[in-house]
């Protein structure tokens, strides 16, 4: 694996996560990304908005031999579109687009499912928009689906959880 060390999410990281959140948004294929600003929503600033201050707030991030951040994961327990109960915190993965399709994601997330583990949660959750080609990545980690939702843009998600125990 090209050199990259999955490490834990440091506060020092805390402001790149504006930009894996931003990564981490589904462009499906011909669409055009987003504004920038997109992140700014409520309901999808809520994924960083102060994190680190709550016991379900864990995280890793990809990190090269140069001290490049190129990828993270992190959960939180928020009232989001994968949001289960108080009791599963909520998955988001991204790595930056130079850096996909290399493995990088499945090593971040089986990093993460050892740390949830040791912080004594049971399980995880996620919401996938339908169409987003992750749903075949996410069900190699061991998600399954248990739910489909509206996001509110007009598309349908699936909601995905994954027991750690």
């Amino acid at each position: 694996m090209e050199n990259v060390l999955i490490r834990p999410v440091e506060r020092r990281d805390h402001p790149l996560l504006e930009e894996f959140l931003y990564q981490a948004i589904f462009v499906p294929e011909g669409g055009g990304p987003p504004a920038r600003e997109i992140i700014r929503r409520p309901e999808i600033y809520v994924y960083i908005d102060g994190f680190g201050s709550d016991a379900g707030d864990l995280g890793v991030v990809a990190e090269t031999k140069d001290g490049e951040v190129v990828g993270a994961a992190w959960t939180r327990v928020i009232s989001a579109f994968g949001h289960l109960d108080d009791d599963t915190p909520e998955l988001a993965v991204s790595t930056l687009p130079g850096w996909r399709g290399r493995g990088i994601g499945g090593l971040m997330m089986e990093r993460l499912f050892i740390m949830l583990r040791g912080a004594g949660w049971r399980r995880t959750s996620l919401s996938v928009q339908k169409d987003n080609p992750a749903v075949r990545f996410y069900t190699r980690l061991g998600y399954t689906v248990t739910g489909e939702r509206p996001d509110g843009a007009g598309h349908e998600d699936y909601l995905m959880i994954r027991e750690l125990c």
